[in-house]
């Protein structure tokens, strides 16, 4: 029998696997899709807005209750309570009725009009990173902006012009570009690569558990004979029928992303299709090795998982990399993850040539050396592992 025949006998066979497990296309199509419009939605926004901050104003004059005005000007912030003491304010924060609390103690009116300095405090739960950082930044823009009007009426007080008041309180003018996402949006960053993350952890756990549940069910055997006991012929035609639902699922999340949402893509959305489908075959060849190392599916699966969630971590885009110890940084090349995030980053957000690029395109390619590796691991696996519940 050819190689083409075998090859197809398997595809249907697997095809008609797939489709009688709910398990396949849950994994491959539901999850995925589900993750799609539940980060999105999550985000929609693009930037977290009306955050809920509180004040406590000790002084309670007018110039206090002016920076409360401004403060609660802002787009981040929502202030939504007053409290009388800072027992009050940090129980409730405590409670998780508000991010943090801007405090304003007895006294900041005069001790401005004594020439004294007044201090004025943040409070901020900083177990959530995202809004305890957006609260900090704009409490202490709103303290900076109150100084500066402070500092400024006193220097016309003085004579001063308005230029120079403007030069004394800024002498150095400081203009901010922020490079391939200057609307500093937090979906534009982040769904761009949790989106293959997930993808990804779906197919190492999918892959691997295909193929060590040919061993759980007592049918590996049966699969090679069908390859003529070809481990490679048995191999290309199980995971074809996947490879193409992943891939659809890669593409849909991609136009979703350039076309449908807009988000930035400065050399084309192909290169990023492109990089998608490099991450689909580089996930499930991981997902080979892992099930010709580990042929135990409870093993195969759950180590599976294990690299899946880890790569969002190590991948860099939580954490620099660059932050990382030497050993951790050489180990982030083994994670698939990492390099369409630098694809991502070079292609998509900054728009460099591709040739800035070719060594992550180049690593996507390599990893599929390492079914070669366990290749005769796991055809003795298939032929002669025993599962035992």
């Amino acid at each position: 029998m050819s190689v083409i025949k075998m090859t197809g006998r398997i595809f249907w066979r697997e095809t008609r696997v797939i489709f009688s497990r709910p398990i396949y296309i849950f994994c491959s199509v539901v999850a995925p899709l589900f993750t799609f419009v539940l980060f999105s939605s999550l985000m929609d926004e693009g930037v977290p807005e009306k955050l809920p901050v509180a004040v406590v104003d000790g002084d309670n004059s007018a110039f206090t209750r002016g920076i409360t005005r401004s403060l609660d000007a802002l787009q981040q912030i929502d202030i939504i309570a007053r409290y009388a003491n800072i027992g009050d304010a940090t129980a409730a924060m405590r409670r998780g009725d508000i991010y943090a609390f801007y405090l304003l103690p007895d006294g900041t009116t005069q001790a401005l009009i004594d020439n004294r300095r007044p201090k004025v405090s943040f409070y901020l739960n900083y177990s959530y990173l995202v809004a305890g950082s957006l609260t900090f930044r704009d409490m202490y823009i709103t303290s900076l902006l109150a100084n500066a009007a402070i500092g400024r009426a006193s220097l016309l007080a003085r004579g001063a012009s308005d230029r120079e008041a403007d030069i004394f309180l800024q002498p150095i003018v400081i203009e901010t570009h922020s490079i391939g996402n200057p609307w500093l949006n937090y979906a534009v960053y982040l769904n761009n690569t949790l989106y293959p993350g997930v993808l990804s952890l779906l197919i190492f756990l999918l892959t691997a558990y295909s193929i060590t549940s040919e061993i759980k069910c007592g049918t590996a055997k049966n699969w090679l004979r069908m390859a003529d006991d070809n481990i490679f012929i048995a191999l290309c035609g199980k995971l074809v029928p996947l490879t193409i639902l992943f891939s659809l699922v890669a593409i849909f999340y991609n136009v979703y992303l350039y076309r449908f949402l807009h988000f930035p893509v400065h050399d084309g959305i192909f290169s990023m299709i492109m990089a998608s489908l490099l991450l689909v075959v580089a996930s499930q060849s991981m997902g080979v090795f892992l099930a010709g190392a580990f042929p135990a599916p409870r093993w195969s699966m759950s180590i599976a998982s294990l690299w899946g969630v880890v790569s969002f971590s190590i991948s860099g885009f939580s954490f620099p990399i660059e932050g990382m110890s030497g050993a951790i940084r050489a180990v982030t090349n083994l994670f698939p993850l990492r390099h369409y995030f630098m694809i991502y980053c070079n292609q998509a957000l900054l728009g460099y040539p591709i040739a800035e690029a070719a060594i992550h395109y180049a690593a996507l390619l390599a990893f599929l050396i390492l079914p070669l590796l366990v290749i005769k691991r796991l055809k003795r696996a298939l032929t002669n592992f025993s599962y035992l519940e």
